[in-house]
């Protein structure tokens, strides 16, 4: 416990050193003045009462954390709760001085109240040194905090992507895989993507869908949209430009970790003072952000939208076959379901997103499988994450479409997003939300495997069409004037 104004000065300059090292800590660290909502509230006593189980967990995350990060966590908030002791006795101090001298002015006893005052301006003093210390003591511990991730659903597997777990699988038996049924193959046959003026205008992994493929794109945009509105989503169309800050809170950071770190978003240059914009990864990112800073009733929980967002990706050029074609790329339009739940609620919620999910690609007629994502998959946000990936057989394996990921309470008390109970004893206290993200349609993914898998050959092995599944036929706008469209 600091006790002495020496103490202090000493313990405020072992705070600075210890905040500098953590600076670069992962979530929203910036100062109080830079933020647009309040501080993240993190729960640092369940970290410090759980100090194994919470390295563990970063460790099996493979979370970019120092082996002592956790413990350093527990031993600031121990200093913290010391500090914010001995402040809370010296303005109890300062409150009995203050009494003093307001007696002694009564009394007219210079000497007492002169000597009261003399201590007054000590406390004072010293009260100064404490709240500064406990102003960067919390700095230091949110930054240290934020670094550690959500904790893990015990059913999640242990260990790398491979360690994956099929849950189940979907549609038709899939068909062989070959190198003709490759969708960069199909599209130029059929003039469907323009890589090459992309590349001109903006660069590489950046395309223009023409002719049918435009089309595509809207129909599996409100097909995936219409799927939401009938299971009880509500729609939003989200801003494509969010503050860095939203997209930290969320779970997204701005660089991974590299050496050098790369950035992983695109970054809004400004000539002002502004906070900081970026392009946004994903639609979960402002609709996260519509809950921020907000209290709502339990009785009104699940809040169920679907957004329609672009989603941008700046590290989108990995090597290797994922940057084929339309696989990833720096830019795509993203349907995507969130939900705010109670903390009871969440679990059930997520296998009720997954069946909206799972229905949409089932009414796409599409060989797909979900997986319960392993521990080194999920993130810094998610609990419990499951994966969705559709056959590709010019690809020759499965690939992702779709994600669900429950969060539970990390997103929310980074953004602060509450709700309370009214019970017949009156209102509850306000506890944390838990949140739900996931995939109702990455456009590009999806037309890869319906591309494809509807390929059609004649007796020679030519490519002579493109068969889609029935249910996007009511979304279809355009006609059918080159006759390659056939519907299932």
């Amino acid at each position: 416990m600091v006790r002495s104004l020496s103490a202090v000065r000493s313990f405020l300059y072992s705070a600075r050193q210890c905040r500098f090292s953590s600076s670069n800590a992962a979530g929203s660290s910036a100062p109080s003045r830079q933020r647009i909502l309040p501080a993240p509230r993190l729960d640092y006593r369940n970290v410090s009462e759980n100090i194994v189980y919470k390295s563990t967990n970063a460790l099996n995350r493979k979370a970019p954390l120092p082996l002592d990060a956790v413990q350093s966590v527990a031993r600031t908030f121990t200093e913290f709760k010391n500090l914010t002791s001995t402040l809370n006795s010296r303005r109890n101090a300062r409150s009995a001085v203050g009494e003093r001298i307001r007696r002694s002015a009564e009394e007219n006893n210079l000497e007492t109240k002169e000597a009261a005052m003399n201590e007054a301006l000590k406390i004072k003093e010293e009260i100064g040194e404490l709240e500064t210390a406990q102003t960067l003591l919390e700095e230091t511990l949110l930054s240290l905090a934020l670094a550690i991730p959500n904790d893990t659903h015990p059913s999640s597997p242990l260990g790398p992507e491979s360690a994956a777990v099929t849950l189940s699988t979907h549609g038709p038996e899939p068909i062989p895989s070959t190198p003709e049924r490759d969708h960069v193959t199909i599209a130029r046959k059929f003039d469907l993507v323009d890589f090459e003026s992309a590349a001109t205008v903006t660069g590489n992994s950046w395309y223009y869908l023409q002719n049918e493929a435009a089309l595509l794109e809207l129909a599996l945009t409100n097909y995936a949209l219409s799927m939401a509105l009938k299971h009880g989503f509500t729609p939003v169309t989200t801003p494509d430009v969010v503050r860095s800050e939203i997209s930290s809170r969320c779970g997204f950071q701005p660089r991974d970790n590299s050496d050098p770190p790369v950035s992983q978003v695109y970054h809004l240059q400004s000539n002002t003072k502004a906070p900081e914009l970026i392009l946004a990864a994903t639609a979960e990112v402002p609709l996260g952000g519509m809950f921020a800073n907000k209290i709502f009733a339990d009785k009104i929980l699940p809040l169920k939208v679907v957004g329609l967002g672009r989603a941008f990706r700046a590290e989108a050029g990995a090597r290797g076959r994922d940057t084929h074609g339309l696989y990833r790329v720096h830019q795509f339009t993203k349907v995507e379901l969130f939900a705010v739940t109670t903390q009871e609620e969440s679990e059930k919620m997520m296998e009720e997103m997954k069946s909206v999910q799972t229905a949409i690609l089932n009414g796409l007629g599409l060989s797909f499988r979900v997986l319960d994502m392993p521990t080194e998959e999920l993130g810094a946000s998610a609990y419990r994450k499951y994966d969705m990936e559709a056959w590709m057989p010019g690809r020759g394996g499965w690939g992702e479409v779709s994600s669900l990921s429950n969060c539970t309470d990390y997103q929310s008390r980074r953004l602060h997003i509450r709700y309370k109970s009214n019970t017949p004893s009156g209102t509850t206290p306000t506890m944390f939300a838990h949140t739900l993200n996931g995939t109702a349609a990455a456009i590009p993914r999806l037309i890869i495997a319906l591309l494809e898998n509807g390929a059609q050959f004649d007796e020679l092995g030519e490519l002579v069409g493109i068969t889609l599944p029935q249910a996007l036929q009511p979304f279809w706008i355009g006609g059918n004037e080159r006759q390659i469209i056939k519907w299932q």
